[in-house]
């Protein structure tokens, strides 16, 4: 009933677009921090201004990292190096974890004036997975993962939650290597290979090939879904919903 194949006994999930609505929220808390930060640099160095691409800069270097990993990627990218700094760095440092810190306000106070929606698809088939008797885990590279949980009401649908402090806690490293997916399937008890990946990031499906889970699934929210195929996603689908519909 859950499209998924017969061997799967334990469900692992993204939080940021594929639980949640939030993943646009995300990407516009990367595109007005970078956006400030790259005016100010093009300023001081007489340079253009490049903006931040929401769509294509998210996708490929920020969606489904740890913070601190999506500054360097993006920065590096476009040839630009800083120290890193302390987690506990000023929003206004211009360091790794100075940037990093700077997108958490701001994705904080969107998330605070704007709320956080569910994706009702996704929630009925968490609900069909627990109900077929299959162990469900979330697997973010957020450290809010617990408060954005808890602000959309389904925290009480998961049995293991793997997220970016528990990612620092365990010393783990953050997707695209698989090491946050395989660390929930411990906690559940589980083999990879009997486990599904639900992940809407180029990233995050890396991370679930590079595990080898029994299925990744690829949540195209945004029309990437040759991206995601080519990434690793066994299947693609608009909406975990579709899952259910198939049957």
């Amino acid at each position: 009933m859950l499209g998924l194949p017969a061997h799967v006994r334990a469900c692992l999930f993204d939080l940021d677009g594929v639980l949640t609505q939030t993943a646009k929220v995300h990407a516009a808390a990367w595109k007005e921090m970078f956006d400030g930060y790259l005016r100010e640099r093009a300023t001081r160095e007489g340079t253009d201004f490049v903006p931040f691409d929401a769509v294509g800069d998210y996708d490929e270097y920020v969606d489904g990292r740890p913070r601190e990993d999506g500054v360097r990627t993006f920065l590096a990218a476009r040839g630009m190096h800083l120290p890193e700094g302390a987690p506990g760095d000023p929003p206004e440092a211009e360091t790794v974890n100075g940037l990093g810190n700077r997108k958490n306000e701001l994705v904080l106070q969107r998330i605070h004036e704007e709320g956080v929606e569910p994706y009702d698809g996704s929630v009925r088939f968490v609900h069909a997975a627990r109900a077929a008797g299959l162990r469900c885990a979330v697997v973010s590279s957020s450290a809010n993962c617990q408060d954005v949980l808890r602000a959309a009401g389904i925290e009480d649908l998961f049995d293991e939650r793997i997220d970016g402090v528990v990612t620092h806690e365990r010393r783990l490293r953050g997707k695209p290597a698989p090491d946050t997916y395989l660390e929930a399937a411990r906690g559940l008890g589980t083999d990879p290979g009997e486990a599904a990946v639900f992940e809407d990031a180029l990233a995050g499906v890396e991370a679930g090939r590079a595990g080898r889970f029994g299925v990744v699934v690829g949540v195209d929210r945004v029309g990437q879904a040759e991206q995601l195929r080519a990434h690793g996603a066994d299947v693609v689908v608009r909406d975990l919903a579709d899952l259910l519909e198939e049957r």
